[in-house]
């Protein structure tokens, strides 16, 4: 990303008209910078939640000190505008994880305040406590005290002086809505043929992402356990799928490579998804209203499970941390889908209502004078504006 820059502005230079704002996602460091050296307007993109964007600024803020005690993420205490985070889960995201990555993704927040505008793939309506703290002109601020170290933290509004847009949810969601079986024209997809066939929110969606996965002693037990629960899946293993359809493959279960996950999420026949919690799985899911069994394995998917169990309830919890390494047994994975995946379930039957209405808050966004629509539109003008002068 950093060799970019120079190429970039060459490039730009030969343009015309010559570019008047820029639109960058907040890894692209070198955007903010391009933006001020030529006098322009630049909007940053963040791709994530809005919490974990909050954490991050927080963190990158407590850094500073440059000596934060192991016992700092020990505490207890809450995240400010982040009810069911607390430092603790902030430390287990810094801790199990690369420090180079955390290092890279520290330094690009440090960009974040210096552009004109923020735009993210979120919707205001799944994260308003932290789009509230982002819009409000109120200054807040809260002690702590950690050892011989204070800290005080104070909310984004206090950081970043320029509008936000919440815009999402960002996914390709025009397409799958009302066209999730299998046409004369898309007949040769298996997976959506195979789903035409199942009652309706039979099955279960599994997809551990694109590029993290578990040890092959824990896939072979979560193949185990699903053969034993005698629910319907569907799973995505990438690289393992030439290994586990040989097992998992029946009347029962289907076992791909690849396939088009919202088209598969918005599909009547499924009722849950076994996800990783990358923030576009999240997103879908909430979009398609269908409940989630979070397996955190990375960054911010660990606070993207608190969101989705403890925040907006619509899910259960496979693990609890990102580096928790006890091998889950097939009788407790069997156990737990079963009971996930029954429909008569009470709290199964109250976990799905709270997910249709989710579900129903995204497509208001999205609709003409809906939030994020409204927001698009904001955004446009704003910059637009800002560009012309």
């Amino acid at each position: 990303m950093t060799k970019m820059g120079a190429p970039f502005e060459l490039l730009l230079d030969r343009l015309e008209p010559p570019v008047s704002a820029v639109i960058a996602d907040i890894e692209v460091r070198w955007g903010v910078g391009f933006g001020i050296r030529r006098n322009i307007p630049v909007s940053l993109f963040w791709t994530m939640s809005a919490t974990f964007l909050s954490m991050l600024h927080r963190f990158n803020v407590f850094s500073q000190n440059k000596n934060i005690p192991v016992e700092f993420f020990d505490c207890g205490d809450q995240i400010p505008g982040i009810s069911s985070t607390d430092l603790a889960d902030l430390g287990e995201v810094f801790k199990g994880n690369d420090p180079k990555v955390i290092k890279l993704a520290l330094e690009c927040i440090s960009w974040v305040p210096k552009a004109q505008y923020l735009l993210f793939t979120s919707v205001y309506e799944l994260e308003p406590q932290i789009f509230d703290s982002l819009l409000k002109e109120v200054e807040v601020s809260q002690l702590s005290n950690v050892g011989l170290f204070t800290f005080t933290f104070s909310h984004l509004q206090a950081e970043f002086p320029f509008p936000v847009y919440p815009i999402g949810p960002a996914i390709p969601y025009l397409e799958p809505e009302h066209n999730c079986s299998v046409s004369a024209a898309d007949n040769s997809i298996d997976y959506l043929k195979w789903l035409d066939y199942q009652p309706k929110g039979s099955v279960l969606y599994i997809s551990l992402g694109s590029f993290l996965s578990v040890s092959s002693t824990q896939m072979d037990e979560i193949a185990a356990g699903l053969r034993n629960s005698g629910i319907r899946y569907l799973w995505v293993a990438r690289g393992e799928a030439s290994r586990l359809k040989e097992s998992c493959n029946g009347e029962m279960g289907l076992v791909v490579s690849w396939c088009e996950q919202l088209k598969v999420l918005c599909h009547s026949s499924v009722g849950g998804f076994w996800t990783h919690c990358g923030w576009n799985s999240t997103l879908e899911a909430v979009f398609a209203g269908v409940p989630m069994l979070t397996f955190p394995l990375f960054l911010d998917q660990l606070p993207n499970s608190r969101q989705i169990v403890e925040e907006l309830r619509i899910g259960g919890r496979v693990k609890t941390e990102v580096q928790d390494e006890k091998l889950m047994t097939r009788e407790e994975i069997a156990e737990l889908v079963k009971r996930f995946m029954d429909l008569e379930n009470s709290d199964g039957k109250e976990m799905r209502k709270r997910a249709k209405e989710r579900s129903d808050l995204c497509h208001q966004a999205i609709a003409k004078g809906g939030s994020s629509d409204t927001n698009l539109d904001n955004f446009i003008r704003d910059i637009g504006k800002a560009a012309t002068f």
